[in-house]
């Protein structure tokens, strides 16, 4: 299967930010993006957008050099969005999982590709009442799209755990900082990309997968980090939905600089430093367990394994001068601030419970940083 990969203006960026719509008497999830996209104006390939469950919606950015610039384009949607549905007493959180509603009682829209997802999924399909953060980095080489996917996934337990945001499932403590990523690995073609290091091994998987009847597109291949070969990306969904512009606004950063560490890395000699796929997967899993409170496994031998906190902050210094050249240099060095003053996860601890989390999230989403008093 021949995939064309068309190539964008080189680590250029474009955020998708999933919000829930939560009733405002009950606090439940409620099942109003219909009505509230005819009010904004929304649909398919427009700003505004319908997910696969009736009680959510997608803020689409444009493409964008800056993050700031990303970030203020989803900060006029959301705006729009949440005077209409003030209008309809609904409210907006971002979250990885509401903290109470019921999964399986949500709604979802109807349709032949929705159809076919529900009837193949079944439980697990039902249970997919979660939200995420989508970055996209622009790729301008074909030949670096794996290289950027694989690095990405090396760096997951940062990108993870900075937005960590699930806590609460069902109204208890999953024990997990981000339930959202437990869950949404239980699907077909979801969870960490394989490590191919040719465009051919990724076009021979896809035939294999079309051939065999688990996708129809490429686009099927739900990878947490995966090449979008439309628009020319790399599509990191590792993330929780956060709630604050500042959170979106670090994790594109944090997601751009890491991609071009890589493509600079990748043209000084065709190398990029990778560390095993096993070892990806266990990151994977300590950090949307323990959130910031993870211990990173690295690749160097002489020191495998690092506080989260640690390595963040040693990344965080390294990618600096990067972030200096994409104009991100603020948002980027938020992730210092969440990792000391909690990432949501954590707040919503701190809440008490998960009534006192929604209250959290419904008071935060949409505000400029969770830390403004």
């Amino acid at each position: 299967m021949l995939i064309d990969f068309a190539p964008s203006a080189r680590s250029s960026v474009g955020i998708e930010w999933e919000l829930a719509l939560v009733d405002l008497t009950s606090g439940e999830l409620m099942p109003a993006a219909g009505e509230l996209l005819d009010a904004c104006g929304g649909g398919e390939d427009r700003p505004i957008r319908k997910e696969y469950l009736q009680n959510m919606i997608e803020l689409v950015s444009g493409v964008h050099t800056r993050v700031a610039d990303a970030v203020a384009d989803l900060a006029g949607s959301f705006a729009v969005v949440q005077a209409a549905a003030a209008d309809m007493g609904v409210g907006l959180i971002g979250s990885g999982t509401h903290p109470f509603s019921r999964a399986a009682a949500q709604r979802r829209f109807e349709g032949p590709r929705y159809d076919v997802v529900a009837d193949r999924t079944q439980y697990w399909g039902h249970q997919m009442a979660i939200c995420g953060t989508h970055v996209h980095v622009g790729v301008d080489d074909r030949d670096l799209a794996l290289p950027i996917t694989n690095g990405l996934a090396r760096f997951y337990p940062y990108l993870l755990a900075l937005s960590c945001a699930s806590p609460f499932w069902e109204g208890e403590d999953s024990g997990y900082a981000s339930q959202r990523t437990m869950l949404f690995q239980q699907l077909p073609t979801n969870g960490l990309p394989y490590p191919m290091r040719a465009w051919a091994d990724f076009e021979d998987y896809a035939e294999e997968l079309f051939d065999s009847g688990m996708i129809s597109t490429p686009s099927e291949i739900r990878w947490d980090v995966r090449p979008s070969p439309k628009f020319g990306t790399v599509e990191n969904r590792t993330a929780d939905s956060v709630p604050t512009f500042a959170e979106l606004g670090c994790l594109a950063a944090l997601t751009q600089c890491f991609a071009e560490f890589v493509s600079r890395s990748y043209a000084h000699d065709h190398t990029y430093e990778l560390l095993s796929p096993w070892l990806v997967r266990e990151n994977k899993w300590r950090a949307a367990r323990y959130g910031m409170d993870a211990s990173v496994i690295t690749p160097n031998p002489a020191r495998r394994q690092v506080p989260l906190r640690e390595g963040l902050a040693q990344w965080l210094e390294r990618l600096a001068p990067i972030s200096r050249d994409l104009g991100c240099e603020a948002e980027l060095a938020f992730a210092a601030t969440i990792a000391e003053k909690g990432a949501s996860y954590q707040r919503q601890r701190a809440a008490g419970g998960a009534e006192r989390a929604l209250r959290l999230l419904l008071a935060e989403t949409g505000r400029e940083s969770p830390f403004a008093h």
